[in-house]
C-alpha cells in the first residue's frame, strides 16, 4: 500500500467515531474525498456522500460505515467515578482494565481507565460469571462529581485508547478497523474511477455511512436518498485461520487471501457474477462465504431499500472483531479497491443486473 494512502486509514482509524459520534472521523474521510470527488456532501443523518458523474445511470453505492462501537457516559457519583453503557455491541469481558479516551467539553480527549473489583476482593460466585458493565466504571483521577462534570457532560462518547500500529507480513492493528475499513476502501475506490470518470458508464456514490452498530441505520437513509441500482456494502468478516473458529459453521477465510465475497439471499447473483468475472479477468485472489439469511451488515438495507437494491457484500477478513485490538492485512484492501473499480469499469447499463 502506498504510503498517502496508508496514512488515509491510519487518521482514520485514530479518530474517535462511535455511533452518534462520528464527526471526527468524517472529517478526515471529507477532507480527502474533497480532493477527488465532483461533490461532497452530507443528509441530515449525518451519512457522508462523496460522488463522480452526478446524473448518469445506472446508479452505483458503495457503502462502509464509519461509526465503531464504544461506551456513553450514564452517571457519575459524588466521588467522581463514571458509569456508562455500551454502544453497540461491546463484550464486557474485554472492557474491564481498559483504557478510554471520553469526548469532553469542547471537544478535548480526556483520559480515563475501565475499573471494576480486584479479583481478591471478589466472592466466588462474582469470579465465575461475566461482570456486567453496571459492576464497572471509568476513572479520570476526579475526586468529585463537581469536578468530573468540568471535563465531561453525560451522553459523553468513549472508545479504548489504542491506536493504529503495524505488525510484520503487512498486518496491521487498530481499534474500530469494524468499520472504518470499509469507509476507507470505498472512498478509495471512488478515487481510483476518478482518474477515468469519463469512462464509466455509471455513476459512484461513495457513502461513508453512520449508526451501523446500531442497527444499519446510516445505510437505510442513505439509499433511499441516494436511490441507487446497484449497492455494494464493505464490511469486515470473521478470519477463520486463527485457533478456536470452527470452519464447519463459518467457512474458510484466511488473512492475506484476498476480498470475500458474499453469496446467498442478500445478494443479488448477477452483482454476485460480476464480482467474481472481474477478480478473474483481473487476477485478484478472492475467497467466497456462503451466508444463507440476511448478512447483518449494510447490505441489508441497501437490498430492501424503496422497491429493491441489486446489493453485494465484498468483505475485509478480520480477527479478533470487536475487541480494541483488530487486526487486517494491507493487501486485503488495496485487492478490494481493484476489486470494486474493476467491477464498475463493466458496468454496461442497470438492466444487466434484473437477476432473471
Amino acid at each position: 500500500m502506498d504510503l498517502e494512502r496508508e496514512k488515509f486509514l491510519e487518521n482514520l482509524v485514530n479518530a474517535m467515531s462511535p455511533s452518534g459520534f462520528e464527526e471526527e472521523a468524517v472529517k478526515v474521510w471529507k477532507e480527502r474525498a474533497e480532493k477527488f470527488a465532483d461533490r461532497v456532501y452530507h443528509d441530515y443523518h449525518g451519512n457522508s456522500i462523496a460522488v463522480i458523474n452526478e446524473g448518469k445511470e445506472p446508479r452505483i453505492m458503495l457503502a462502509g460505515h464509519i461509526d465503531e462501537i464504544g461506551y456513553m457516559i450514564r452517571y457519575i457519583d459524588d466521588n467522581g467515578f463514571l458509569y456508562f453503557s455500551p454502544i453497540g455491541g461491546v463484550d464486557p469481558q474485554i472492557a474491564q482494565g481498559q483504557r478510554v479516551w471520553i469526548k469532553g467539553k469542547n471537544g478535548e480527549r480526556i483520559l480515563g481507565l475501565i475499573g471494576k473489583k480486584p479479583i481478591h476482593l471478589m466472592k466466588k460466585e462474582e469470579r465465575d460469571k461475566v461482570p456486567e458493565f453496571s459492576d464497572m466504571w471509568i476513572d479520570i483521577g476526579a475526586e468529585s462529581k463537581e469536578e468530573a462534570l468540568k471535563k465531561v457532560d453525560i451522553g459523553a462518547p468513549a472508545v479504548n485508547a489504542l491506536s493504529y500500529s503495524k505488525l510484520m507480513n503487512d498486518f496491521v492493528v487498530a481499534r474500530g478497523f469494524d468499520d472504518r475499513v470499509g469507509a476507507f476502501i470505498v472512498l478509495e475506490a471512488l478515487i481510483e474511477l476518478s482518474k477515468i470518470k469519463d469512462r464509466l458508464n455509471a455513476s459512484v456514490y461513495a457513502v461513508a455511512t453512520v449508526q451501523e452498530e446500531i442497527g444499519l441505520r446510516g445505510a437505510k437513509t442513505s439509499a433511499f436518498g441516494i436511490e441507487p441500482h446497484v449497492g455494494i456494502a464493505v464490511d469486515v468478516t470473521f478470519a477463520t485461520d486463527q485457533p478456536g473458529v470452527d470452519k464447519k459453521k463459518i467457512g474458510e477465510i484466511k488473512m492475506g487471501s484476498g476480498p470475500v465475497i458474499a453469496k446467498g439471499p442478500n445478494i443479488n447473483p448477477k452483482v454476485f457474477e460480476l464480482l467474481i468475472k472481474t477478480a478473474e479477468e483481473d487476477s485478484i485472489p478472492y475467497q467466497i462465504e456462503g451466508i444463507p439469511h440476511g448478512t447483518g451488515t449494510d447490505a441489508n438495507a441497501i437490498q430492501l431499500t424503496r422497491a429493491g437494491v441489486a446489493a453485494g457484500l465484498v468483505s475485509v477478513p478480520n480477527r479478533y472483531m470487536h475487541t480494541p485490538c483488530e487486526v487486517v492485512h494491507l493487501q486485503d484492501l488495496d485487492n478490494i479497491i481493484k476489486l470494486l473499480s474493476g467491477f464498475i469499469k463493466r458496468v454496461e447499463s442497470k438492466d444487466q443486473f434484473v437477476p432473471y
